[in-house]
């Protein structure tokens, strides 16, 4: 009879720690989920994509050229690049771009648009016209002001 009576209590037991299992594992992937849709949005795809789209949508392009090496630029992915001023202002007003400049097409982008130095941050203008550069890591502010300046350019 002992047995019988321990049944429901395990069974409660069990229970009980599968839905704090559930309930964590569903609380982590939330956050993940969050992680992921914050900071600056970046579009995949070739620089042709890239250029067309902003064509057809009258929007400045922004490009983080970086290297899988480069200190600074793992440091604008985590730091400037996920900062909500930052990202609020160039996912409204860019299409933003990331494209690894040793690899791919970003071989011959690097010498086309003579990228020498890691980070470079470039701005287009709708119709693929360069129209600033900065090298090196800027915090968010100073990347927004950036922002603002090159879409005064023509």
């Amino acid at each position: 009879m002992k047995s019988v009576n321990n049944y429901p209590k395990a069974l409660r037991i069990i229970c009980c720690c599968l839905a704090l299992f559930l309930s964590s594992a569903a609380e982590a992937q939330m956050k993940e989920q969050s992680t992921m849709a914050k900071g600056i949005h970046f579009t995949d795809g070739q620089w042709k994509d890239i250029s067309t789209k902003a064509k057809k949508s009258g929007k400045y392009i922004f490009v983080d050229a970086y290297t899988s090496w480069c200190g600074p630029c793992k440091l604008l992915k985590s730091k400037t690049f996920m900062e909500d001023g930052a990202a609020a202002y160039f996912n409204d007003h860019f299409i933003n771009y990331t494209i690894d400049m040793e690899k791919g097409e970003g071989i011959e982008l690097a010498e086309q648009w003579e990228v020498t130095a890691y980070p470079t941050l470039l701005f287009f203008s709708p119709d693929g016209k360069l129209l600033m550069r900065q090298v090196g890591f800027v915090n968010g502010d100073r990347l927004v002001a950036f922002g603002k300046q090159a879409k005064t350019k023509k």
